[in-house]
């Protein structure tokens, strides 16, 4: 006896790999409030197509991802809410309580985290500096502001920072190229 089923053939469907360009500090138990946990590096200022990958990318580190804050002055469109990952994901911003470099991320499992953000048209060098500074676990605290003030004028936004920029020195968090061992 056959039976005959209304289902369609299943079909290939391409991997997609994440899209999210971001740094992170190191994870550690002992450590207290921190200005910056990281940094995001979107490919565009559109919301509803960039905070998908970075919650994708998350999710799974920090845990459910619930609601994120941004502030409007670089993003010219906020969507209320997000589908990620099976779930929603509510989308607010504030004008004076967040810095406009920074996107907050919370967590019911993990809390809250704090990302500077990358403008999307910074070259792929300045977004290297960025994120080696913003991600350093060693680096003093700098707001993401102050981040972005130091690599728009060149100049370091802290005394440890001096080495950020600098053709001759890595950045911070950075290791240079070393030879191959010699046999």
């Amino acid at each position: 006896m056959s039976a005959i089923t209304d289902h369609p053939p299943p079909r290939a469907v391409a991997f997609r790999a994440p899209t999210a360009r971001i740094a992170l500090k190191p994870m550690s138990p002992s450590s207290g409030r921190v200005e910056l946990d990281g940094a995001w590096w979107p490919r565009s200022r559109d919301l509803s197509d960039e905070l998908p990958g970075l919650a994708d990318v998350l999710d799974p580190l920090w845990g459910r991802i619930t609601r994120i804050a941004v502030n409007p002055r670089y993003w010219p469109v906020i969507p209320h809410r997000l589908f990620v990952n099976g779930h929603v994901v509510k989308v607010g911003w504030f004008t004076l309580e967040l810095d406009p470099h920074k996107i907050l991320l919370l967590s019911g499992t993990s809390g809250r985290w704090d990302l500077l953000v990358i403008p999307p048209e910074s070259t792929a060098a300045s977004a290297v500096r960025l994120m080696a500074a913003a991600s350093a676990s060693t680096a003093p605290q700098s707001t993401a502001t102050a981040l972005m003030t130091a690599e728009q004028v060149g100049t370091p936004s802290t005394s440890h920072d001096a080495d950020i920029g600098r053709p001759d020195r890595p950045a911070a968090g950075v290791r240079p190229h070393a030879p191959p061992p010699r046999p």
